[in-house]
């Protein structure tokens, strides 16, 4: 599958996708099991799950939340496997072997992608091994898709992405996270990304002198991507230092559904 043959997300439901992260506290507090109704009961039709969250992966355990996510009308769009170094110059193909082992857990959780680190070592290769090892997990990914992220080094900025992904000619997509770039070239490179991405982290920074939201920031960076021709989903990420993940969760999805309507 090619980022041109994702399916559509409909314009109702963009605003409807959490990152698990977003609440990384809950759920240190409640079993993971419990997050699908949970996420239902607020109205939260889709979320990416973190590979460091999952308990068990037996595939009793796997079945269990597949079957929850199921019951709950709540799909999973992504299992994000937030470890290995793809770029690693002695060890990237025990990283590559190990982050292919969570595809297949992808894979038996229903999930529709996977998201790999393109790599964190930056060496005068890193490019060209990125690219080859992420065409590897993706040609053994059967019905996942995978993609990859504006993340570390190896993808820290829109040249980086593309040198990555050109190569591989839509065999693997980008989920753009709208919080991993700072600075004056950031909005530049979010349009120059946007044509690659086909899932968001809408990343919010909550970094005023109150602790508030800076929703310029915010508003401008979903903007972007929107007027980009992003037609996919925007799973909300929350992390600042309130507790309350889901207010600061609906305070970000109050944006960007002002921004799609």
């Amino acid at each position: 599958m090619t980022v041109d043959d994702a399916p559509a997300v409909p314009a109702t439901g963009r605003a409807d996708a959490v990152h698990a992260w977003s609440l990384d506290r809950t759920l240190k507090r409640m079993p993971l099991l419990d997050l699908p109704e949970q996420l239902r009961a607020r109205g939260y039709r889709t979320v990416q799950l973190c590979h460091f969250h999952l308990p068990h992966r037996d595939a009793g355990y796997l079945g269990e939340l597949r079957s929850a996510l199921a019951a709950a009308g709540v799909q999973l769009d992504a299992l994000l496997v937030d470890d290995g170094d793809l770029t690693h110059p002695q060890d990237g193909a025990r990283h590559e072997a190990w982050i292919s082992e969570w595809v297949r857990d992808a894979e038996v959780l229903g999930a529709r992608r996977v998201r790999v680190v393109a790599g964190k070592t930056r060496t005068d290769t890193a490019h060209r091994d990125s690219s080859a090892a992420l065409g590897r997990i993706a040609a053994r990914a059967g019905d996942v898709r995978v993609v990859t992220e504006n993340w570390f080094g190896v993808t820290a900025d829109a040249a980086d992405v593309a040198a990555v992904l050109d190569p591989l000619d839509g065999a693997v997509g980008l989920l753009v996270d709208l919080g991993n770039w700072t600075g004056p070239d950031k909005y530049a490179d979010l349009a120059a990304v946007t044509r690659y991405a086909e899932t968001c982290h809408a990343k919010a920074h909550w970094d005023g002198p109150d602790g508030g939201i800076d929703a310029d920031d915010y508003r401008r960076s979903v903007s972007t991507v929107l007027e980009n021709g992003y037609t996919g989903p925007f799973c909300l990420v929350y992390d600042a230092a309130d507790d309350d993940e889901w207010r600061g969760l609906e305070v970000q999805r109050g944006i960007v559904r002002e921004l799609l309507s």
